[in-house]
């Protein structure tokens, strides 16, 4: 899990290893491994710098800064705009939501950066102390609200003009001072953001007299800047909340056998914690000692609690519920599971949708294009037609306003975030917003069948006794046998020996015979006995005879999807008793392939299993389309040709999924259950290792799907409504403001709707 929780880049992978499968599909060959690396900051996942793009030299460094006045585009392309022609500036990445800007550059000197960010005002100059406390602030913005009230209330009641401009220009100081400079310093650098439109807006009305309404306009845009500030609070809030689930100090056991309370960040891997009744697991570890339930909610989306006993993970954050668990740190403060799952949200946002792409590219020649509009409407109509000069410019600010892209280019990131965070608290971890979105694209989704459509763990489902033991001494020899043996079907069959809490006898000239079976010695009352247990094989290899009737019940089993092992009397070579041993299939595989197939989504399998147990599985669970004896290989040349047919999915948990995984437009894997590899490799992570949370990510992606398209609605159509009510003359500067930031809080609080459960 911690590989995928890195949120290391897709890769591509051609894995290889050396298994046999029965039914006549075996695969030998030599391990190898294909890389062909991306990098996490590839144009198409990261607001891309200037220079050379293709490749980031290996002697670059990386600077990480917390700017506190980015979290807009507007900003973004500003910083953009002024690294632009500087070469050893090879990369910039955007986290607009928690506000870091991540340069990758070969700079002599770093305060380069911190002065050119200083310039565009995004970043304190350390050696001037211009900044207010917040109460100063607030106290300097409610007395802007009194002023330019009170400006309107004199230009209404009939006041001298100079009362009325002194009264909206001190208003104007008080609330605008911060967007006049940034307007500025965006006029400096020929760049058309908000600040610019609204100060054009602000200094044009007072040119023209407007004294009231230029100072309501500049108090009400600074307010719904709050207002909108607090509102992507939120979006952060729902990251770091998870985060806050894990408590800051935790009872840890000192060498003398005391207990005592210790920040979590002191706390070293190997350790032994206590969680008592009612706490939070302060770090992720296996349980040493004690039984519990502990809800894991946070970290898998599990809505019941789970019981914990001695040798089970438990995870930061989550909840011990009514006993006392001690258990050993696997992992510190800072590499948590839960900490993991945080950074994953906050790295995925950073890979912009599809959408969001495709409004940034709208909105660089929307902006030029309304601000030429704007120039036009202040000069042709008092040119070419006679019309007042005083209407036309009026009008013209009216447009600048209202025509800002803000709530346009804000209401993606604010939608997928949200979605993001919703999947992880769903126990569903997405690497970034592009896989989100082509969920509700899918046309196929491809399986895996061990370890996905099943458990991955062989069961002994059925002993039958042929000879006059009962099915308990049958058992109690084959276990006995299986006992020095480390083979799955052994270790099945000694598992079910177990549940009967009954002793295993001592083996003696014990042999393991690969591939076939095992054979060992076993006292009776009197002498040892020899036994044999393994495959048809190994029974003729020690001259088993097999009767008409047992081959016909073996044959019967296999055709069942069972692996059948042979006891038998090694002296006297007869066979003993049948023990059929099989995968058991998932107990939501089938409910989960139904629902997708009410979806409208195909199904598949590709297995390297063989083609009898492939199919008994196949019609278990529902699925008709099976591809079986598939190499690595042929996993991900069957994913090419199922991508005929549209997008595919393939949800897979083994080394030999990976080259399927990164073939498939949507990787998706088990995270409990898979492999390191396959973890790395995918694009969604399910933590419960529940197939029903598939359906889960393709509700959400419509849903996701359906909220972007209201807020683009919704952004576009204020605007469109606003600009004939401008030309039509019935709408002016505040009434512009309200609709401009209106429009953003809409878009931002509809897209905080997908932070809450269904």
């Amino acid at each position: 899990m911690a590989n995928y929780l890195q949120l290391k880049p897709k890769k591509q992978h051609s894995h290889g290893h050396s298994h046999a499968n029965g039914g006549g599909c075996s695969h030998d060959h030599g391990e190898h491994t294909n890389h062909s690396h991306t990098h996490a900051h590839d144009e198409h996942d990261a607001v891309p710098a200037v220079g050379d793009k293709s490749a980031v030299p290996s002697n670059a460094s990386v600077l990480k800064l917390t700017l506190t006045a980015m979290d807009c585009p507007t900003e973004a392309n500003l910083i953009r705009q002024a690294f632009a022609q500087n070469e050893q500036i090879h990369l910039l990445e955007f986290d607009l939501i928690n506000r870091v800007l991540t340069v990758t550059h070969t700079l002599d000197d770093e305060q380069d950066i911190h002065r050119k960010l200083i310039d565009i005002d995004l970043l304190d100059d350390p050696s001037k102390s211009t900044s207010h406390s917040p109460q100063i602030e607030w106290a300097m913005f409610a007395a802007s609200g009194v002023l330019a009230l009170s400006s309107e209330l004199l230009d209404w009641s009939g006041a001298n003009t100079y009362v009325v401009a002194i009264t909206a220009l001190l208003a104007v100081a008080l609330a605008g001072t911060s967007t006049l400079k940034k307007g500025w310093t965006a006029l400096r650098h020929f760049n058309l953001n908000i600040n610019l439109l609204m100060s054009v807006a602000v200094i044009g009305a007072l040119l023209i007299g407007q004294f009231p309404e230029a100072a309501v306009v500049i108090f009400l845009f600074t307010l719904a800047e709050k207002i909108e500030a607090a509102s992507l609070d939120r979006a952060r809030n729902a990251i770091s909340a998870l985060q806050a689930h894990a408590p800051e100090s935790a009872l840890v056991r000192q060498e003398n056998g005391t207990w005592q309370l210790s920040p979590s960040n002191q706390i070293n891997v190997g350790q032994i914690v206590r969680a008592r009744p009612g706490e939070r697991i302060a770090l992720d570890g296996i349980v040493s000692s004690g039984t519990s339930s502990v809800n894991q909610a946070p970290i898998t989306g599990e809505s019941m609690p789970v019981f914990k006993n001695k040798g089970d993970a438990v995870f930061a954050g989550s909840l011990n519920e009514d006993g006392s668990l001690e258990y050993q740190v696997t992992a510190a403060a800072g590499s948590t599971t839960l900490d993991r799952i945080a950074t994953a949200i906050q790295q995925a946002q950073q890979q912009r949708a599809p959408t969001e792409r495709m409004i940034d590219r709208f909105a660089k020649i929307y902006t030029p294009c309304v601000f030429m509009a704007a120039l036009l409407m202040a000069t042709v109509p008092p040119l070419l037609f006679a019309a007042s000069w005083h209407d036309s410019i009026y009008k013209a600010l009216v447009l600048l306003v209202i025509a800002c892209p803000c709530a346009l280019v804000i209401s993606t990131p604010v939608t997928v975030v949200s979605a993001l965070t919703s999947a992880a608290r769903r126990g569903i971890l997405v690497k970034g917003g592009q896989y989100l979105e082509q969920a509700r694209h899918l046309k196929t989704i491809a399986f895996d069948k061990t370890g996905t459509l099943t458990i991955g763990k062989p069961v002994l489902n059925n002993i039958i006794p042929l000879a006059n033991l009962d099915q308990a001494m049958c058992l109690q020899l084959a276990a006995s046998l299986n006992s020095l043996s480390q083979h799955p079907i052994a270790n099945a069959i000694v598992e079910a020996h177990k549940k009967q809490a009954r002793r295993v006898d001592y083996v003696s000239n014990f042999k393991s015979l690969t591939g076939r079976g095992v054979m060992g010695d076993i006292l009776n009352e009197t002498h040892p006995i020899s036994y044999v247990l393994g495959n048809v094989l190994l029974m003729a290899e020690t001259k088993v005879k097999l009767t008409t009737a047992q081959i016909s019940q073996i044959e019967q089993l296999e055709s069942k999807g069972n692996t059948v092992v042979i006891l038998a009397h090694a002296q006297h070579q007869i066979a003993l008793a049948l023990f059929s041993v099989a995968d058991q299939v998932r107990e939501n595989s089938q409910a989960t392939i139904s629902q997708l197939r009410s979806m409208g989504i195909n199904t598949a399998m590709l297995t390297g299993d063989n083609g009898r147990t492939a199919e008994t599985v196949g019609q278990e669970v529902g699925i008709t389309k099976i591809y079986s004896c598939l190499l690595p290989e042929d996993k991900q040349k069957h994913i090419a040709e199922l991508q005929e047919l549209g997008p595919v999915a393939m949800l897979g948990d083994g080394v030999n999924d990976a080259p399927a995984l990164a073939r498939a437009d949507i990787g998706m894997t088990l995270g409990a259950a898979a492999s390191a590899t396959a973890l790395e490799t995918a694009d969604v992570a399910f933590m419960q290792d529940d197939l029903s949370k598939i359906a889960e990510l393709i509700t959400l992606s419509n849903r996701c799907s359906k909220v972007l398209i209201q807020n683009i609605s919704i952004a576009l159509g204020i605007k469109i409504c606003f600009f004939a009510l401008t030309l039509l003359g019935y709408s002016n500067l505040w009434m512009a403001v309200f609709a401009d930031m209106g429009a953003s809080l809409i878009v931002i609080f509809n897209g905080l709707r997908l932070l809450k459960q269904d």
